[in-house]
Order: C-alpha cells, then sequence, then structure tokens
C-alpha cells in the first residue's frame, strides 16, 4: 500500500505539499538597498511571497529613518518565502551572489552604512551547512579579487519595512534600481 500511495504521489507531482497545504520555507537576505533586493527575487519560479524588512539589530520597531541612521544594528533584508519542491535554497544563493558585491563591507554602490552589508541569515542548520558550502565555493572560484565579505548568521527577528517601501519598484514600473 505505501508503494502505491508513493507512486501516486510521484505521478501527481505532490512533492511540496502536506495535507492540502504547500510546505514553505524561508529565506532572508541583506545585499544592499532592499528594493532591488526584492526585486531580484520576486518573480523566481518557486517564491511565494517577498517582504523588506529590518533585520540583525537591536531597536525593537524600527522605522526606514532609524535604520538609516545606521545606528541600530539593522540591515535592510528580503524574507523570502518559498516553494522548497519548486526552488532549491541553493538556487536562492546563486541569485544572492549575483546580485551584489559580496566583498564590498557596509555598502553597496552608492550605499553606505552598516544596513547594507552583505548577509545570509540562516533560519535552519540545512541552511547554514549550504549557504557556508556556497561562500566558500564562490571564494574559491576566483570570480573575486577580494575576501567574500558575506556573514553568515542565524535569523533574527524580522521587521517588516514600511507599507510604501514594499515591491517598490514594481509600484514605480522599475526593474532595477538607478537613482
Amino acid at each position: 500500500m505505501k508503494q502505491i500511495l508513493l507512486l501516486c504521489i510521484i505521478s501527481l507531482g505532490l512533492f511540496g505539499v502536506a495535507e492540502g497545504k504547500m510546505v514553505t520555507e524561508k529565506a532572508t537576505f541583506a545585499a544592499g538597498c532592499f528594493w532591488g533586493v526584492e526585486e531580484a527575487f520576486r518573480n523566481v519560479k518557486g517564491v511565494i511571497s517577498t517582504t523588506v524588512g529590518y533585520t540583525g539589530g537591536h531597536l525593537p520597531k524600527p522605522t526606514y529613518k532609524d535604520v538609516c541612521s545606521d545606528k541600530t544594528g539593522h540591515a535592510e533584508a528580503v524574507l523570502v518565502e518559498y516553494n522548497p519542491a519548486v526552488v532549491s535554497y541553493d538556487q536562492l544563493l546563486g541569485i544572492f551572489w549575483k546580485i551584489h558585491d559580496p566583498t564590498q563591507v557596509n555598502k553597496q554602490g552608492p550605499d553606505l552604512g552598516s544596513q547594507y552589508r552583505s548577509v545570509i541569515y540562516f533560519h535552519s542548520p540545512g541552511q547554514e551547512k549550504t549557504a557556508l558550502l556556497s561562500r566558500a565555493k564562490l571564494q574559491r572560484s576566483g570570480g573575486y579579487k577580494g575576501k567574500i565579505a558575506t556573514v553568515i548568521e542565524p535569523a533574527a527577528q524580522f521587521w517588516p519595512a514600511e507599507e510604501y517601501h514594499q515591491k517598490y519598484l514594481q509600484k514605480k514600473g522599475r526593474t532595477i534600481c538607478h537613482f
């Protein structure tokens, strides 16, 4: 009976579904201005939702103004909810590495401050292991002259940014940040 059930699951493509509900996971990335980071993940097949916000700091319920002071310890980040049966965490990491310069410390492009640092916030031991291996592989690849500065640390409290920041580039009819 178990074999028949497994065959039905395989033939129906139901991996990633539990009791009629889709199984999703979370990933959190900081790679500079969260508008562009969100846009990079928003339309990836298997990504269910993206939320821009602040994480990694000490101030509860920070605002954009608070975070821009560079005194809260928060990074601008994107919380990605995804279906691992459609897109893997390793594939999301591949996108993360491509969308920014991971050798820069506390900046990306014209944006300066610790809120723009490069961080992978892991939500499980499996994500931590995958992120560490991915960073090591990237460093060994020789694709960057400098040392990869991206920090890998446990996911902390995530504070969604103000509504006007959510899907900001989409609302403005843009796909990249050029200000």
